[in-house]
């Protein structure tokens, strides 16, 4: 795929973006078949893309083997109904490699993730995802977060990349994203810019306001409905819907996320399996969440389904 038709697809916000766990069975390995059938749920209940393997999938703990088996699952549960971005990241080398395994096994593009360690200064950073978007024929999303912090220059400079579409800020400076996107749009069309904070409903209202219309939500991994009712609430300008589900689910989740280190993975992993599919725990360094807090969060997503029920979200 060419990086106009991708880019064109991730546009139109028909779903809020799908960022699959990676499954484990008990042994440990990676669970292909359970991972197979939470990505083809996600498809069914209206995702608009699947990006695998990434940060809510543990790139960081999976062996490029298993990383290229995952991408090729989730293309094939895809099917070309939505599009597939695969995770890359580490150094340029490895980012680079990953992103071969990426295209071998189908998918439509990359979330080029930050690079392993090193806190390097503007120009070492456009030279390493440029580097990326020259070696690989799919389309590159570049992740702004931790270590890969931009200036509205640099992301000019990005921007202006062949290969590279878009900017997903998981660093959640509403300041430095209007300066980008103000720099931005005037100079390059159709530059794609996403919200790819932990949850990013708690956010997106905000994001909306200064052009950030697409957004990754890791609720969407175990309460689809939840997800969907709140992202239609945001299509249609149905504020009440909205605010419910905020007040009444999405604040309370935060805070509760907040609760544990590496809860925007643990805790999502928790919830799917409180939702009846077992992918296993998370590998380390993360580590479970406290039993405490999987039972609150058992009552958080009964809560969240009865405020679509009752108020016909």
């Amino acid at each position: 795929m060419t990086p106009a038709p991708l880019a064109s697809r991730l546009g139109i916000p028909g779903g809020p973006l799908f960022f699959p766990v990676t499954a484990y069975g008990s042994d440990g390995t990676v669970a292909l078949d359970v991972y197979g059938a939470h990505v083809r749920a996600g498809v069914e209940a209206g995702a608009a893309a699947v990006f695998a393997c990434c940060g809510t999938g543990e790139f960081h703990a999976l062996t490029p083997e298993e990383y290229e088996l995952c991408v090729r699952a989730a293309v094939e549960e895809a099917a070309g109904r939505v599009p597939v971005v695969a995770g890359t990241g580490y150094g340029t080398a490895l980012a680079v490699r990953y992103a071969a395994l990426a295209a071998g096994a189908g998918a439509d593009g990359l979330l080029a993730m930050p690079p392993y360690l090193v806190v390097a200064g503007q120009e070492g950073l456009l030279r390493h995802y440029r580097e990326i978007a020259a070696a690989t024929p799919l389309p590159v999303v570049v992740y702004q977060r931790d270590n890969a912090v931009f200036t509205p220059e640099t992301v000019l400079g990005l921007a202006r990349t062949d290969g590279i579409i878009g900017l997903k800020d998981g660093l959640g400076d509403l300041d430095l994203m209007q300066r980008i996107v103000s720099a931005v749009r005037g100079e390059v069309a159709d530059f794609l810019y996403f919200n790819g904070l932990p949850t990013a409903e708690q956010t997106q209202l905000a994001y909306r306001a200064i052009g950030v219309p697409l957004y990754s939500s890791a609720v969407f991994c175990f309460a689809p409905e939840l997800a969907q009712a709140f992202h239609q609430g945001l299509e249609t300008g149905d504020g009440a819907v909205v605010e419910r589900l905020l007040d009444g689910f999405f604040r309370p989740f935060v805070e509760l996320r907040a609760q544990g280190r590496g809860y925007a993975v643990s805790l999502v992993k928790a919830g799917v399996r409180l939702r009846g599919l077992d992918v296993g725990g998370v590998r380390a360094p993360l580590q479970e969440p406290a039993d405490e807090h999987v039972e609150l969060l058992g009552e958080l997503i009964e809560r969240g389904y009865a405020l679509v029920r009752e108020g016909g979200a």
